[in-house]
């Protein structure tokens, strides 16, 4: 029937698996760190908030600390690409083994063209593989140019007021026809043809749906440790009710086993690879769009940590700010901090620190200890903290505590 766990257990495999049970390493930061990183975690999401970095840098910050983002540049743009995008828990990078297995299941059809014109769409996806045949990857805009398309769009009010061209591109994106060979400095972006993008990965035909849902589930459970199979759908945004035969199987193939935790009152499975390791070490600020974060019931009973995304709320009905990051401390979540760049002023920004009701003594100090590393990582001179929340004026005064105003 498998292991009975604590929750301190739990916890210690679930950080075990997203690499986050210990400290960073020593020395430099390789690639092939940052590749082992990725395919232990599969995924990061993508967001257009840039508030404090793009989204899919973070969490290898959170694992490596002070790290090259342009080795994740290389990862996603060069050949043999190890990142791809494509949706999965929202739009994310994935590894490209996982891009067929995807493309079998998902179905955002509200994300492109199922609803337009059937005529206009077949010219506009004629007129768009035709340009992008040619191997050289557009973005939308330039797509629209290249091809000649015009639209009355005066009266349009549908999702974010795409024009044809986008519809159909987001359409062929998700049907897995075309895929993003980059980003510009705006986010955009820059089609191609999937076959162009995953060159040797692309996949020769469509994979069975039910060994593709097997093998995505088993990729999540090996990130989480352990969980439900709600967790374990949730990771790549499958289907649950899909998920939870796949769960069996797995059971019954020996990959999962059921396991019990006092206090997370749920019926649960743990990978059998997964590590359970003596204490857990670490320290990191995790981004709203961590994978350790995904699944909210799971992070709430699992580190009783009650954690929302406030970007969207009214500034006035917010409880702590705007791009709020959960600070992790060995093997606990125990403050959170509202977080912005000043890349004009040179300075990172703690605009309110709060702390859990049974945050430890030092939590202050290894804040502060993480927001200087994450300022040095960003280019960052200084950490200014903000009188704002019930730890500030602790992480004010251990920032400051080391000899000058704001060291580094």
């Amino acid at each position: 029937m498998g292991a009975t766990l604590s929750l301190s257990q739990a916890r210690r495999i679930a950080l075990a698996a997203q690499g986050l049970h210990k400290g960073r390493p020593a020395g430099p930061v390789t690639s092939r760190a940052v590749g082992r990183t990725f395919a232990q975690i599969q995924l990061v999401q993508i967001d257009s908030v840039n508030v404090l970095a793009r989204s899919h840098f973070l969490p290898f910050f959170s694992r490596l600390g002070n790290y090259d983002r342009t080795i994740l540049q290389r990862m996603a743009g060069k050949h043999p690409r190890r990142m791809v995008e494509y949706w999965a828990h929202e739009a994310s990078f994935i590894r490209p083994e996982h891009f067929p297995d995807l493309v079998a299941w998902q179905n955002r059809t509200w994300v492109g063209a199922s609803a337009m014109d059937p005529d206009l769409r077949s010219t506009v996806t004629r007129l768009v593989l035709d340009a992008l045949a040619d191997g050289k990857p557009m973005t939308a805009a330039e797509l629209t140019a290249a091809i000649g398309h015009v639209e009355d769009r005066k009266d349009v009010n549908w999702g974010w007021n795409w024009n044809a061209v986008k519809r159909v591109l987001e359409h062929l994106f998700e049907e897995g026809a075309v895929s993003s060979a980059s980003r510009t400095d705006q986010f955009e972006r820059r089609y191609a043809l999937t076959r162009d993008v995953l060159r040797a990965t692309a996949p020769a035909a469509a994979p069975d749906p039910e060994a593709a849902m097997d093998r995505l589930i088993e990729a999540a459970a090996r990130a989480h440790g352990i969980g439900t199979v709600r967790c374990f759908a949730d990771y790549f945004r499958t289907p649950l009710k899909a998920a939870a035969p796949s769960v069996q199987r797995l059971v019954d193939g020996g990959l999962l086993e059921p396991a019990t935790v006092r206090g997370w009152d749920r019926k649960l499975f743990r990978h059998v690879d997964a590590g359970l390791p003596r204490a857990a070490t670490g320290r990191a600020l995790l981004s709203p769009f961590d994978s350790l974060v995904f699944e909210r019931r799971r992070l709430e009973e699992l580190f009783g940590f009650h954690y929302r995304i406030e970007i969207y709320t009214p500034e006035p009905k917010r409880r702590f700010g705007y791009y709020v990051l959960p600070f992790l401390l060995r093997d606990r979540l125990v403050a959170r901090v509202d977080l912005k760049a000043d890349r004009a002023g040179g300075k990172l920004l703690a605009r309110a620190c709060f702390g859990e009701p049974d945050a430890p003594a030092d939590t202050a100090v290894e804040l502060a200890a993480e927001l200087r590393l994450m300022a040095d990582w960003l280019g960052l001179d200084d950490v200014v903290v903000s009188p704002s929340g019930d730890i500030a004026g602790a992480v004010g005064a251990a920032v400051r505590g080391t000899g000058q105003q704001y060291p580094l």
